[in-house]
């Protein structure tokens, strides 16, 4: 298996920890061109020199960008397609936990704004080097959380309560399979996919403060799997020859799964990218 990636370019933002650091190095290892997404200059470039090392690949390059900000994202994609010519895999992957209510740099509610509208900003503004590259893919990664998820379309962008947490986590992860059903409709010639890693033990909701936290990172330690084992699902999707034949498919262990009755309506998709290209400026 070795090489079997060499000649391939992988876009792979939040790959500076956790399932996207893990997955990044197993796609360097197998001699893939790897691009890595981090907000973090300092410790992205640990990171990058660490991937380096232990895959002994040098094809690894880093991009700067806080992908829960609009101008980032598409700074992010415009340096990137600057730079290559083809893009066969884009991991939608950074995302987090906020326990409390905060906006983004553009006025959107903190979860919302990265873990859904900078999967979609960032995959809209690379669909050019998605579609002329034969076999690409888009892996995203979401979370059994969706079960709870509602995804009220008139308020998910600011949610002027000012509640976050998890009913603000629910819905994102929600967002993420309903973005993917939805591209997997309209671009019938990129791979579509998304996936639950499972409780991980990583970074996952640390920046938070307070109890949240402890929680969290005490739980982390007794139940969660390793990074590399909840990357397992996103590495199949990224490089399989099986999963190269699913379409909008939300995976678990390796295989697809049954998802929430909202997570297949497909009037709640269509209005959830109206919705995504409102807010992002995007003139159909």
């Amino acid at each position: 298996m070795a090489n079997d990636l060499y000649g391939k370019v992988f876009l792979v933002p939040g790959a500076t920890e956790g399932i996207g650091k893990a997955a990044a190095l197993e796609f360097a290892r197998r001699g893939a061109t790897l691009v890595v997404v981090g907000r973090n200059k300092e410790k992205s470039e640990r990171v990058v020199t660490e991937l380096k090392s232990q895959s002994h690949n040098s094809q690894i390059e880093l991009l700067l960008g806080d992908m829960s900000t609009l101008a980032d994202v598409r700074a992010v994609a415009a340096a990137f397609a600057k730079k290559y010519d083809r893009l066969d895999v884009l991991v939608n992957n950074a995302g987090a936990y906020f326990a409390d209510y905060k906006l983004s740099a553009d006025g959107f509610e903190m979860t919302f704004a990265l873990n859904h509208l900078g999967y979609f900003l960032l995959t809209h503004e690379l669909l050019p080097l998605l579609r002329k590259t034969a076999g690409s893919r888009v892996v995203s990664t979401s979370s059994a959380a969706h079960q709870a998820g509602k995804v009220d379309l008139q308020a998910i962008a600011k949610r002027d309560g000012k509640v976050a947490g998890f009913g603000s986590y629910g819905d994102s992860k929600l967002c993420n399979i309903l973005f993917t059903r939805a591209l997997a409709q309209r671009e019938k010639g990129i791979v579509t996919n998304c996936f639950h890693p499972g409780f991980v033990q990583t970074g996952f909701g640390q920046n938070n403060d307070g109890l949240m936290s402890s929680l969290i990172r005490w739980t982390a330690k007794v139940f969660a799997r390793t990074p590399e084992k909840g990357a397992e699902t996103l590495i199949w999707l990224a490089t399989s020859a099986e999963a190269g034949k699913l379409a909008g498919e939300y995976c678990v262990d390796c295989k697809p799964v049954k998802t929430s009755k909202l997570a297949q309506d497909a009037s709640l998709a269509d209005g959830l990218w109206g919705l995504s290209e409102k807010l992002c400026g995007i003139s159909k």
